[in-house]
């Protein structure tokens, strides 16, 4: 996120006259409509905004934002975004990207705009599938996951994207789900943050892993296994009858009942976004003995990598005059002059 002069723009303002063309059903309509509909509540300007995808079915986004945008390579967004950032500090960047593109081929390329902590925001569309492809297993999918790939079922651990940008520095890390009705308040705070900021969006793939999230992310019932994360706020979920506590025998969380509200009796922590440890367990929960943990989990910022670029370059250019002819005579330099045709000897 960056200093700017906030503009009144509408949705309407963000949508561009592309068709969009997803599979009827897809959840990338739902993340489309919420970044359409955030934009103007930030007082965001279209004319300073860029959106950069690599390869897949979510990087066809910035064809459907009214904004520049550069649809690159399998797994380079990063890089392109970095250059562009560097290039221009002052543009609002968000990075597109999904499972495949953002962990497999560019996962190199993921860690290191992470770790650098380039100030953008990138939103990684998890559907655990590679879904352009034809249906692949991902990064993500889950032990047995059958696929034209995997035809018996995937026999790899699948990456938990959160747990890899924490590991690679990353001091932004939230997460939402298509639909979801909080998914624009987490696409605020990432803006807020200045640095990277990692939004892994859990996205229904409706041909190739239709349902997979419904567990917790279903339109009705599954309310009871989400826990909403809000900083100061203690970890309650299922209508507040249940909450995370901290083993401090095991040092470990662990689920527990709230009785008439007490959840302080109940030992239940207050969600601090600043505390890196437990964000890392609340990343770990393994879903089903614990909710989904959503929400913002991590926001600690530290100084921008082009913020140490700039201050670089200052301190380096510090006293000096600029004289394009003494860089070009620095070091070992050759003068060639024209031997004159008039003191040539001719053969007699």
């Amino acid at each position: 996120m960056n200093e700017m002069t906030k503009v009144e723009t509408t949705l309407k303002d963000w949508e561009t006259d592309q068709e969009v063309r997803w599979c009827p059903g897809c959840g990338d309509y739902a993340i489309l409509k919420a970044v359409q509909r955030t934009l103007p509540q930030l007082g965001a300007d279209p004319k300073n905004t860029v959106f950069v995808s690599g390869i897949g079915c979510s990087s066809r986004f910035p064809y459907y934002m009214e904004t520049y945008g550069f649809h690159t390579i399998h797994g380079r967004a990063p890089a392109f975004a970095t250059g562009i950032k560097l290039a221009n500090p002052a543009l609002d960047v968000w990075l597109v990207t999904g499972d495949g593109d953002g962990l497999s081929i560019g996962g190199n390329h993921m860690m290191h705009v992470l770790r650098r902590n380039v100030n953008m925001q990138i939103m990684l569309f998890n559907n655990e599938i590679y879904g352009l492809t034809k249906g692949q297993y991902s990064p993500t999918s889950r032990i047995g996951t059958k696929s034209p790939s995997t035809p018996i079922g995937s026999v790899d651990r699948p990456a938990n994207p959160c747990a890899f940008a924490l590991g690679v520095g990353a001091r932004f890390v939230a997460r939402g789900f298509d639909v979801s009705k909080n998914l624009p308040d987490v696409l605020k705070a990432a803006h807020a943050h200045q640095g990277a900021a990692f939004i892994e969006i859990f996205q229904n793939c409706i041909v190739y892993n239709k349902d997979v999230f419904n567990d917790f992310a279903a339109p009705k019932g599954a309310e009871d296994r989400q826990l909403w994360l809000a900083d100061g706020e203690p970890m309650l979920f299922a209508g507040g009858t249940k909450g995370i506590a901290l083993d401090r025998d095991l040092l470990e969380l662990k689920v527990v009942d709230v009785v008439d509200g007490d959840w302080q009796a109940a030992g239940v922590l207050v969600h601090n976004v600043r505390n890196r440890s437990i964000a890392h367990m609340l990343v770990e929960l393994p879903f089903g003995p614990f909710p989904m943990a959503l929400g913002v989990i991590y926001d600690d910022p530290r100084p921008t990598f082009e913020e140490a670029v700039a201050d670089e370059r200052a301190r380096a250019s510090e006293g000096k005059v600029p004289s394009l002819a003494k860089l070009l005579a620095k070091g070992q330099t050759w003068t060639v002059e024209e031997k004159s045709r008039a003191n040539e000897g001719h053969p007699a």
